[in-house]
């Protein structure tokens, strides 16, 4: 089965906010998914602050503080799916609460020998 990876952007949580309060409901979505076999793993990502960007250019190895775009959504966590559609994959995401004030990009995760193949 293919497995796709849910990047879950959302504004940057507030310091002063409860970061967990809507904990019951990410429950809720991660439980479902572990009970129909779909869930590979997931996790909440720290702050944008603790980000850093790596590049190489001409061999000398640039890293920069902070995530790579300026934008008002960040990256916050992830989820890895084993599913069996691009469909169920997508319907998975729309669960997630990220998905009502943010965004949950679906992208398939290739295996390496079919990117090695141009697959």
């Amino acid at each position: 089965m293919p497995e796709y990876m849910l990047l879950l952007h959302a504004s940057p949580p507030d310091p002063q906010a409860d970061r967990w309060e809507q904990l019951p409901l990410w429950q809720e979505v991660t439980d479902t998914l572990r009970d129909a076999g779909l869930l590979v793993a997931n996790g909440p990502l720290d702050t944008p602050e603790t980000a850093r960007t790596v590049r190489v250019r001409d061999g000398e190895t640039l890293v920069t503080d902070g995530p790579y775009a300026v934008t008002k959504e960040v990256l916050v966590g992830y989820y890895v799916l084993d599913c069996p559609s691009l469909d169920e994959a997508i319907a998975a995401a729309a669960r997630m609460p990220t998905a009502a004030s943010g965004t949950v990009e679906v992208r398939a995760i290739l295996d390496a020998t079919s990117a090695a193949a141009g697959r």
